[in-house]
């Protein structure tokens, strides 16, 4: 569990525990029953339907953000472990050098191989406007928080997400210092491709 004077923040294995240890999963799926994101289906069908499988499957683990003053759940972020690469082209000669010290490089085709933190769901509740009690910085803040805990415990210095390629919304990443380093196609719901735009942020 992660506190701050406004949020309190959990690992939903601390639901998932057996006996005394755990919080209850029968708790833990009433609570993500009222999560609702209207602006990101993908959002809110991932923590009702796979978020607890994706834990017990060591795939990625969730963290849900509650309100201090009154346990509201008011957001959540996913987090992984994935490799990447990445191309030394759009970068500084500074992120150059920070990247080649825990990374490998390829000459021939001038990339990094490496594994990096994803951040791989980030969404706020609009459930009786909870949505309003977080802004995207401070939910973002507390995501790049967790995997700051996670490097003091294990290293690593590359954190990556993924955005669909809507300005507002990569602005607000770019505002938070994240950078583009590629793009990805994959099939939506109604099998059209979607553009996904990849960004890093070194720490």
């Amino acid at each position: 569990m992660q506190e701050t004077s406004k949020y309190t923040v959990f690992n939903i294995r601390e639901y998932l525990g057996e006996g005394k240890h755990g919080l209850g999963e029968d708790t833990l799926f009433q609570i993500l029953s009222e999560f609702s994101c209207k602006i990101n289906h993908d959002v809110e069908r991932f923590i009702k339907e796979q978020s607890v499988e994706f834990a017990k499957k060591q795939q990625s683990v969730t963290y849900l953000v509650f309100s201090t003053e009154d346990a509201e759940l008011v957001g959540y972020s996913a987090i992984t472990i994935k490799p990447i690469t990445v191309s030394a082209e759009p970068f500084s000669n500074t992120v150059k050098r920070k990247l080649s010290r825990v990374n490998t490089f390829n000459k021939q085709d001038q990339t990094y191989n490496l594994a990096a933190y994803l951040i791989a769901q980030l969404g706020k509740n609009y459930n009786n406007g909870a949505n309003e009690r977080i802004s995207g910085r401070e939910l973002l803040g507390l995501a790049i928080r967790q995997i700051k805990q996670l490097q003091y415990l294990s290293g690593g210095t590359v954190i990556f997400l993924e955005a669909t390629n809507e300005k507002r919304l990569l602005s607000f990443y770019r505002e938070n210092g994240f950078q583009q380093f590629d793009t990805r196609l994959t099939s939506s719901s109604n099998s059209e491709p979607n553009e996904l735009i990849q960004l890093l942020k070194l720490f």
